[in-house]
């Protein structure tokens, strides 16, 4: 959640859902003081990774309303947010979310790799279907993976 706020945290103190990617780096780390310049561009390549953010005739777009995003008095956004997950970490966190037991997940997510013969990332995806769950980007990148590789 905290990738999100940070995210939306200079979107929301402009008042706008596009911004130059300059303007986002400088709210980040000279207005904000949450990152380093080179911190927040790593954070723009891990919310665009993520979907958060896209790129548009050189500016960013943020993909979600960053008015629906509180930033609480005195937040600071953790370093961990600039560690990229992994598709497998998604799905896993979503699953978690949902009130599914972790290791109940990772046992189902293992055997249904080893039944199906496919990716780490396609048996999660596989797992979070049957379970209900909408995961649709992920799905989606793992499905392009597939393709590709």
């Amino acid at each position: 959640m905290s990738l999100e706020v940070a995210v939306a945290a200079p979107f929301r103190q402009q008042g706008t859902t596009r911004m130059g990617e300059g303007e986002f780096v400088v709210a980040l780390s000279l207005d904000r003081d949450w990152f380093s310049p080179d911190q927040a561009k790593r954070l723009i390549d891990v919310a665009t990774g993520r979907g958060l953010l896209s790129r548009d005739d050189g500016d960013l777009v943020v993909e979600f309303d960053p008015a629906e995003m509180s930033v609480p008095e005195g937040f600071t956004p953790d370093e961990s947010v600039l560690r990229e997950q992994s598709t497998f970490e998604r799905v896993l966190d979503s699953l978690v979310a949902a009130d599914v037991d972790k290791q109940e997940a990772v046992a189902a997510i293992n055997e249904r790799q080893r039944a199906l013969g496919v990716t780490i990332e396609a048996a999660a995806v596989v797992y979070a279907r049957q379970r209900g769950l909408d995961v649709g980007d992920v799905a989606d990148r793992v499905r392009r993976e597939l393709k590709d590789g």
